[in-house]
């Protein structure tokens, strides 16, 4: 079958579906299963696909029809200008997560000339680490995570990015696998946040796909900004920053948490006009 008509049902199967952007999902699962770029699907639309081309693709089409996120299907995802690779089992990078690199990013350059020292703290696919690491040239990262799967992949995307010798990958839940001696210049997190109650009402590809312990915050979503806000300030430098990404309606709950040992908080939005990011810098 031509790739024009193979393009034209996957979108229609998908459109059917209800799956969000059908054209977009469906095209890029063709991309991903002849291995081409965009502008190969518009000037070559009456390539003839192999019969196994033609199954693969029908195969990940149903996939993603049962809710599968397209992110797993390719294996990738972009994110501040980057290309990560992802996989079941590690959250998927969000758009709203640059708000929080470029926060730190701006906020590095009052460190800078002496090596920052850097700690992520659930790093998952390395995104956070991996850019602070990319677009700050003169960092050191320590990358924390509890998931073994997550390390793995973050390893394989600070490799990918030629910044892996600046990063240090340690399996530990929050600060515990930490030396008590290690101090650093700024803690950044995009913590679980999402409280119990909601999780139900979350997207299927969302609940059903990606994994619990990156989601869930506990009763009220704000169980990993205590035990951080609660912790940092044995493992910050004087006068050091921390950066978290928050969600809905919590940026004023987290300050809170933040108001004994930090000071200049301060709140970033997202595009969308969402307090996304909160600041604090610590007490010297």
């Amino acid at each position: 079958m031509r790739l024009r008509e193979v393009l034209s049902e996957g979108i229609k199967k998908l459109k059917d579906s209800n799956i969000e952007s059908p054209a977009v999902n469906a095209g890029a699962i063709l991309c991903f299963v002849l291995n081409c770029d965009k502008s190969f699907l518009y000037a070559h639309d009456d390539y003839n696909l192999k019969e196994q081309e033609q199954n693969l693709f029908n195969t990940y089409i149903e996939e993603r029809v049962k809710g599968k996120p397209l992110q797993y299907i390719v294996g990738r995802q972009e994110f501040m200008s980057l290309v990560f690779k992802v996989a079941p089992g590690v959250l998927i990078p969000r758009q709203d997560t640059e708000v929080l690199v470029e926060s730190v990013i701006k906020h590095a350059e009052l460190f800078t000339g002496k090596g920052i020292e850097i700690l992520d703290i659930g790093t998952g696919s390395g995104c956070i680490a991996v850019s602070l690491a990319h677009f700050i040239k003169d960092s050191r990262v320590t990358a924390l995570d509890v998931s073994d799967k997550a390390l793995e992949i973050a390893r394989l995307n600070a490799d990918s990015h030629d910044v892996g010798k600046r990063i240090r990958f340690v399996q530990s839940n929050l600060f515990d696998n930490l030396d008590k001696k290690e101090l650093f210049d700024i803690i950044v997190s995009n913590p679980p946040y999402i409280p119990e109650w909601e999780i139900q009402s979350l997207m299927k590809e969302v609940k059903e796909y990606e994994p619990m312990c990156a989601l869930s915050g506990g009763e009220d979503g704000l169980d990993f900004y205590r035990a951080i806000v609660a912790n940092a300030p044995k493992f910050l430098k004087p006068d050091g920053l921390i950066a978290l990404e928050v969600g809905i309606r919590q940026a004023d709950l987290v300050m809170d948490l933040m108001r004994r040992n930090f000071y200049a908080a301060e709140k970033v939005c997202d595009l969308a006009g969402i307090e996304r990011v909160v600041l604090g810098r610590l007490q010297p």
